[in-house]
């Protein structure tokens, strides 16, 4: 059974998922926003706590595959509480060239903590954040 990470935005997850298209060539499985949802499901309790409102333009559920891999995606409950201080996603490529491409896409708007190199394991390892 694979096993999906589920990120939670600030409200800014379609920024986060354009993002990934344009660096990572993310493509996007689904998407629907709060104002896209039948009304009758914005006002269930299975879906959204009682009385909670969101824009009509926050992401209610997204899911884009990188690489393979599936990652889900929202906007977070909108209370002002939550913390986020990051959090890291390992791309695995089988080829240095498509690495070093999404190394340079992240890198352009992104920190670089170890520069793109050949490490004593036999791997190019990399780091970058946004």
């Amino acid at each position: 059974m694979p096993l999906s990470p589920y990120l939670s935005f600030a409200g800014n997850c379609s920024d986060a998922i354009a993002y990934y298209q344009r660096t990572l060539g993310a493509e996007l499985l689904y998407k629907i926003s709060f104002g896209e949802m039948p009304k009758s499901a914005q006002d269930s309790a299975e879906n959204c706590p009682s009385g909670m409102q969101f824009p009509d333009t926050a992401i209610a559920h997204a899911n884009v595959r990188i690489a393979g891999s599936d990652i889900m995606m929202s906007d977070a409950i909108p209370s002002g509480k939550a913390s986020y201080s990051g959090f890291t996603l390992v791309l695995d490529s089988q080829q240095v060239e498509e690495g070093k491409r999404w190394f340079d896409n992240l890198a352009a708007n992104g920190k670089i903590e170890m520069a793109w190199q050949e490490t004593f394991l036999g791997a190019w390892l990399r780091q970058s954040h946004q």
